[in-house]
């Protein structure tokens, strides 16, 4: 089933999609994370958040109260992420991504947010 990229229905999928294998949880260990994602488009922001905790993600639409960090970039560079056109360093140095908070936990979480990229690349999304 295709879902529309940043939707409440993509969340769900996206969610149930990481969680069903042990890749994620391997990868994330004990860490705890709450991430908030800002997309801007010429139509305003889309905003959806993610939590990490005890080797499992939440995600869903809207603000998370206290982000340990804060992400924000355009809707071309979430689809050129998701679709694995570019990679979230290269998107860093490049200045089109835009991180507020804790940069270190950001980092120590990439293998983890790599099995999310894995998972996301999978899904039959709509952009």
């Amino acid at each position: 089933m295709s879902v529309r990229f940043l939707s409440p229905e993509w969340a769900d999928a996206l969610t149930a999609a990481v969680n069903a294998g042990d890749a994620f949880a391997q990868a994330a260990g004990a860490q705890r994370a709450r991430i908030q994602q800002v997309i801007t488009s010429a139509d305003g922001e889309t905003r959806y958040w993610t939590t990490i905790e005890d080797g499992t993600i939440a995600m869903g639409m809207g603000d998370l109260d206290a982000p340990d960090a804060t992400i924000r970039q355009s809707y071309d560079t979430a689809v050129a992420l998701a679709k694995r056109e570019l990679s979230p360093v290269t998107g860093f140095m490049m200045g089109k991504i835009k991180v507020d908070g804790n940069m270190g936990l950001l980092m120590g979480l990439a293998g983890a947010l790599g099995k999310l990229a894995d998972s996301m690349a999978e899904l039959d999304v709509q952009y």
